[in-house]
């Protein structure tokens, strides 16, 4: 048998079901529990216990477990009938746990589930692939511990902290999870991380975010363009369209809120499905639009450099916009004083453009063109800008 392709279709399996595959066991304890066959050693659960442990899931224990009426058989029968395998049982947690399962399986059941992924992959020696912008990397020849960390722009003590390492030693093929790179998330609120994958440039990374070369240079202290994959490149939240996720908010609702499509942001922060978590924050496509009335914020605007472009001051635009400080955020349409004015409108259950286009008399192209709209579809409370 090929254990690579073992492997492969195991992760394929696994991948696009971790729901079915994904055990939560019952009985009032806390944590991870690996079982393994009364024929086999413990090697794999331990790799498996471990890489669970790795994402931040208590291991109550890794054993085997004898059938009472007959203690030379295994208790669970999908072991005693499947001889010359090597079959493990992982529960990942228990649900009805008085401890903190309950909100780790919730929250995480997807890293739990490609922890068994890795876990199985290191025992049978073959190389592990993380997924894309799953805050992992594979060792490569002529890596350490200093040149992984320089890249990622992490300390050698957190890496050696975060994956468990005694020493400086690495292998090639082994698996390092990267501190504040985990998939979903932002290490701090001043910058996002993005993961450069294969034909990533400089500049095709400073053009999907709307902000230059140099601003990346410099803020990256890097003294060339070239790139390699899997490096991580920071892009200051002052310079991305950012957008922070609240409850009840959909991939649909946000892409019509800023203009946008739902591939575009997805595209953006490297999705591959439409889930989101309240307090995620997202990348926005650049959408510079501004029409006869009003402005819509981008990354970089200051009332400022608003006020210059249209020749008018700070205070005006403060004034008719009812702005009490001078802080914006991306996607803010501003009324610029002297061009046409404009009200907002809630929808409604029952709306749809073309009634709110007649009892405004306006019409349905000029609400899509103001709004920045890619489809004539509406959420309940949803904001429209319309001409007054």
């Amino acid at each position: 048998i090929d254990l690579k392709c073992v492997i492969k279709e195991f992760a394929v399996i696994s991948r696009k079901n971790k729901k079915k595959i994904t055990k939560f066991a019952s009985g009032g304890g806390d944590g991870a529990e690996v079982i393994y066959a009364l024929r086999n050693s413990g090697a794999l659960s331990r790799k498996i216990a471990n890489e669970l442990e790795t994402e931040g899931q208590n291991v109550r224990k890794f054993y085997q477990r004898r059938l009472p009426s007959d203690p030379s058989k295994d208790y669970y029968f999908i072991m005693r009938d499947t001889p010359n395998t090597e079959a493990i049982i992982v529960e990942y947690g228990f649900l009805d746990s008085t401890g903190d399962d309950v909100n780790q399986l919730k929250n995480n059941w997807e890293k739990y589930a490609e922890a068994v992924v890795r876990g199985l992959a290191n025992y049978l020696g073959v190389v592990y692939v993380p997924l894309e912008g799953s805050g992992y990397y594979v060792v490569k020849k002529g890596d350490s511990l200093w040149s992984i960390a320089k890249k990622y722009g992490v300390t050698v003590a957190a890496l050696k902290e975060l994956n468990n390492l005694t020493s400086n030693s690495l292998s090639i093929g082994q698996t390092l999870k990267i501190p504040g790179n985990e998939e979903g998330e932002t290490p701090s609120d001043e910058y996002i991380n993005y993961q450069v994958k294969v034909g990533d440039t400089l500049y095709g990374i400073a053009n999907k975010y709307g902000v230059t070369v140099n601003e990346l240079l410099n803020y990256n202290n890097l003294s060339s363009t070239n790139l390699s994959i899997g490096q991580v490149i920071k892009i200051p939240n002052t310079m991305a369209n950012v957008y922070i996720v609240v409850a009840g908010d959909s991939l649909y609702k946000i892409a019509n809120k800023f203009g946008v499509t739902v591939d575009e942001i997805k595209k953006a922060n490297n999705l591959n499905s439409n889930l989101l978590n309240i307090g995620q924050k997202l990348i926005i496509p650049s959408n510079g639009n501004d029409d006869s009335s009003g402005y819509t914020v981008v990354a970089g605007d200051s009332l400022y450099s608003i006020a210059r472009k249209y020749n008018t001051t700070v205070d005006a635009i403060k004034s008719l916009n009812g702005l009490t400080s001078n802080t914006l955020r991306i996607g803010q349409v501003l009324r610029i004083p002297g061009k046409r004015d404009y009200i907002t409108y809630t929808v409604k259950a029952g709306d749809n453009l073309y009634r709110i286009a007649q009892t405004y008399k306006t019409t349905v192209s000029e609400i899509i063109k103001l709004n920045n709209l890619t489809t004539s579809n509406l959420v309940i409370g949803q904001t429209l800008l319309l001409p007054d």
